[in-house]
């Protein structure tokens, strides 16, 4: 299936019902089930990821197949390897080629018995829950948070519980503390102090709990308005002080001239100038998965970029750098690579490689589709392929772009 996106309309207003945070909503998901409460989560995330989750987490099998998902993969695998029971856990083509050892060799060495099906460092996994025991685990702090999240969930449970020392340079520390944060709610103590994190063993106190709106789905409003002319869009339920990293963003935005207001209903974004900046040096090390909204972005306004910190892009549903070169060389920019984890435009357009009618390859990654989406503001009449592929993070967006005057058409 494909989708055609185009709009006419430069000038954009609506209020939009963002979907709930998808990392909020999956740790909630781990310690719900961690402290067995009895409370219900609120505004749960209907992405693909949480429910894939969800349904592992409430099932009667001991055999768990979540797809795409990385987020259920990770914290799964640490779930499991301390809840009593012989389990099984795969996953797509892509996620059997997605490393998992750092994680693995980690919880085995606190005692749990995880063996790989197929390739050695990668799913599918076969685990036998045992009792773990905590002690000092040494972990590359470059790697995804996700391996490092997944610890720490499960450390307060853990006999003594956990300390993580991690070295070199941390990635995506804003999804730790988010984590660590999170916790806290539950009642947790730690210590996060510079690259040692401790927390002790304890237990988890159930609470009514609410999920908040997500930042990594309102970046592609930001986005849409920074491409726009004019106009306001209200993000429902959204916070400007948030636990989220991604909050990080408004700031961002001011340079294209998109500046958010917080109300009761959620934040106001308004743009009344059209402004750019000459060149945007960006680093994402602690909001990874904002880089293809930028890089779009970018392009779209004909900003010249280097970003850094995009070590774990390589490692994400794909191949986000080489995807992300693959699909704007479409629109003429050819994007170079100075080095792992850079990427780089200077902001000339090749007249040859300009497709009329762009069609996007989106790899089965989600983020592909909701960052490009918005460059129809530019006129051009371009096509998403795989476009449901929205649903693992946000399953209501073509709905939601339809709302404030986009055409997507099969």
């Amino acid at each position: 299936m494909r989708y055609k996106i185009s709009v006419s309309n430069k000038n954009i207003a609506g209020s939009i019902n963002l979907p709930a945070s998808k990392s909020i909503s999956n740790r909630a998901l781990i310690i719900h089930a961690l402290c067995y409460s009895p409370y219900p989560l609120h505004n749960l995330s209907d992405s693909d990821d949480t429910k894939v989750l969800a349904a592992a987490l409430y099932s009667n099998s001991n055999k768990f197949d979540i797809g795409h998902a990385g987020t259920a993969m990770r914290f799964l695998t640490a779930f499991l390897a301390k809840i009593a029971g012989e389990w099984e856990i795969t996953g797509s083509e892509r996620m059997q080629q997605r490393p998992i050892a750092i994680l693995v060799d980690a919880l085995n060495k606190m005692g749990a018995k995880i063996e790989y099906l197929k390739d050695d460092g990668y799913p599918p996994l076969k685990i036998l829950g045992s009792h773990l025991k905590g002690e000092t685990v040494q972990l590359d702090g470059s790697i995804s948070s996700q391996y490092i999240s997944a610890l720490l969930l499960i450390a307060p449970t853990i006999e003594n519980g956990l300390t993580l020392k991690l070295t070199g340079e941390i990635t995506s520390r804003s999804y730790i503390e988010l984590t660590l944060k999170l916790m806290a709610k539950f009642g947790i103590q730690y210590k996060f102090k510079e690259n040692e994190i401790t927390v002790p063993e304890q237990t988890y106190l159930p609470i009514d709990f609410t999920i908040e709106a997500d930042w990594s789905g309102a970046s592609y409003w930001f986005q849409i308005l920074a491409l726009a002319e004019s106009g306001e869009i209200l993000l429902e339920n959204l916070k400007l002080k948030s636990l989220q990293g991604d909050a990080n963003i408004a700031g961002w935005f001011e340079q294209f001239g998109v500046y958010s207001t917080q109300k009761k209903e959620g934040v106001l974004l308004s743009k009344k100038e059209n402004i750019t900046p000459e060149k945007l040096n960006l680093d994402f090390i602690e909001n990874p998965d904002i880089a293809q909204t930028m890089a779009c972005l970018c392009v779209a306004k004909k900003v010249p970029f280097r970003f850094t910190g995009l070590k774990t892009l390589k490692i994400k549903e794909t191949d986000r750098v080489a995807a992300l070169q693959n699909e704007l060389v479409k629109f003429g920019a050819k994007l170079i690579e100075p080095k792992n984890g850079e990427l780089a435009w200077d902001g000339t357009f090749s007249s040859i490689k300009i497709e009329e009618t762009p069609i996007i390859i989106t790899y089965h990654d989600h983020r592909m589709a909701l960052a490009f989406a918005p460059m129809a503001l530019t006129g051009i009449n371009l096509q998403i392929e795989d476009p449901m592929v929205v649903t693992k993070s946000y399953p209501g967006f073509w709905d939601d772009l339809n709302l404030i005057g986009f055409k997507v058409t099969e």
